[in-house]
């Protein structure tokens, strides 16, 4: 069967920060409100881990104006993007005879809105959001669903992400090599096979193997 490379998708594959901090600024000048309100986004959105609820609670209390939830998750993902050059990279795996597979932990309406607008559903063998799957990263039973999805063996497959303590550590609970993007979470451990800055180093290490 044919190997299988697992991709995080938010600030992995996408900018999720950046896309972040641009709907900020939209919605809060919408609002009426000032630049110290995407400021106080910015700083409590911890990297999306925040609970939105929480997050938007907490924003009502400091500026009295409410964000809804179910709002958010179908506007942001408009705000997201991905570059040519990893669309290119995702093509030249499938082209060598690799399945590709993005597996992400998310709700389903958000998530799915963000591959979609971005193209990479249409760039990749099978997408596993993990509120679908009914189960998270590091959870090793959620890299076998997009297996089976892809058609692929998780045998010499990769994980490739930005968080340690979901896509490393969920990466080596299922036996597969994992490469770090970026340093955005302090976690130190567990350590990935290989450590890089951006995502488009990725795939001739993947194309190598």
């Amino acid at each position: 069967m044919p190997r299988l490379a697992c991709f995080d998708l938010d600030n992995t594959l996408i900018d999720r920060d950046g896309a972040f901090l641009a709907w900020a600024r939209w919605w809060v000048g919408r609002a009426g409100l000032g630049a110290d309100a995407v400021d106080w986004l910015v700083a409590h959105d911890n990297g999306g881990f925040t609970p939105r609820p929480q997050l938007f609670a907490g924003f009502r209390e400091r500026f009295g104006v409410a964000v809804s939830v179910d709002e958010y998750d179908r506007e942001h993902p408009s705000f997201t993007w991905v570059d040519q050059p990893v669309l290119d990279g995702l093509a030249s795996l499938r082209t060598a005879g690799w399945r590709v597979a993005v597996v992400t932990n998310g709700g389903v309406v958000q998530q799915s809105r963000k591959l979609e607008h971005t193209g990479i559903a249409e760039a990749v063998d099978y997408c596993c959001i993990s509120e679908a799957a009914g189960v998270r990263k590091p959870d090793a039973r959620i890299f076998a669903i997009a297996a089976e999805g892809a058609g692929a063996t998780l045998v010499d497959g990769w994980m490739v992400g930005d968080h340690p303590s979901y896509d490393i550590a969920g990466g080596i609970n299922a036996n597969l090599s994992t490469i770090r993007i970026g340093h955005r979470h302090d976690a130190p451990t567990p350590i990935a096979d290989h450590d890089l800055n951006s995502v488009q180093g990725v795939f001739p290490i993947i194309l190598a193997s």
